[in-house]
């Protein structure tokens, strides 16, 4: 499948998800309207002290090979469909791609989604309807309130490197917001053995901001080291995703490109058995 007909079919199918009875609740976010249920049938696989888990195997994702672009899908999106995956609490996409040199996705649009861009490695060039032209590289994280609705295309920006990203879509606490886009850079010693902020729902806090309740961190965990989170917003559920590296939480033992989803906890500790990227999205579960 060429790059166009990819996006046209991925537009295709978001909208139907966006319509579909199991996320018609999860779309509709103002205050008098019914808020979205978590995204799995609510039968852990796992359960660790007080809190309720659900693990998320890296192996377990959908996955498409399209040439140019190959990318892991944590929940359901585009051809991969499982209806145990399609969100957990507002989060909505996980996508974890690798983009070929100099390819990318063709403008395209959105609307009424929190995107957030992580670049894991190499750089992503950005253009937007609001007039937004930017790169941002690993280190950094671009954030976009879709609204009432943007266009934009995402190459990578070098010709001859591989570039690895992860992109992230949560629903907004209120619909037909303004379009924004905001982008930072971060100090990668300011993760070393601690919990960075990278995005928050407070303008003043020092990682960027987006209109819903969700608070990310990463770390860089030693092996033997362990870290320790307590939730900002009791309530919210926790989603934990291992960039690389082998850690555990309780008894779950999670590897690269595992994640691992825990609600109705106010904290957990996570214990590395191998230096780890972790990242942490807190996130409301309703």
């Amino acid at each position: 499948m060429d790059r166009k007909s990819f996006l046209k079919r991925s537009a295709a199918v978001a909208a139907a998800l966006a319509a579909a009875p199991a996320l018609g609740a999860a779309a509709k976010n103002t205050s008098e309207e019914k808020a979205p249920q978590v995204g799995f049938n609510h039968l852990p696989l796992n359960e660790i002290k007080t809190m309720n888990t659900v693990f998320h195997p890296a192996n377990s994702r959908g996955h498409a090979d399209h040439g140019w672009l190959k990318t892991y899908h944590s929940f359901s999106f585009a051809q991969y469909y499982n209806p145990e995956r399609m969100h957990f609490g507002v989060l909505r996409v996980l996508n974890d791609d690798t983009i070929a040199g100099g390819t990318g996705f063709g403008r395209h649009p959105h609307d009424n989604m929190e995107i957030i861009t992580i670049p894991l490695e190499g750089a992503l060039e950005h253009q937007d309807s609001m007039g937004n032209k930017a790169v941002i590289t690993a280190g950094e994280v671009q954030v976009m309130t879709a609204g009432t609705g943007i266009q934009h295309s995402e190459y990578n920006a070098h010709k001859d490197q591989t570039g690895r990203f992860l992109q992230i879509w949560a629903f907004p606490r209120a619909r037909n917001l303004t379009p924004r886009y905001d982008q930072k850079k971060f100090d990668p010693a300011a993760m070393q053995n601690q919990w960075q902020l990278l995005v928050s729902p407070n303008p003043e806090d020092s990682g960027v901001w987006v209109n819903q309740d969700l608070w990310f961190h990463q770390t860089q965990l030693e092996a033997g080291k362990s870290l320790s989170y307590r939730l900002q917003k009791p309530g919210n559920g926790l989603y934990l995703f291992m960039i690389e590296g082998q850690a555990q939480v309780g008894q779950q033992k999670l590897q690269r490109r595992d994640a691992l989803g825990m609600w109705d906890t106010s904290e957990f500790q996570i214990q590395a058995d191998q230096n780890s990227h972790v990242l942490l999205m807190e996130i409301p579960m309703r």
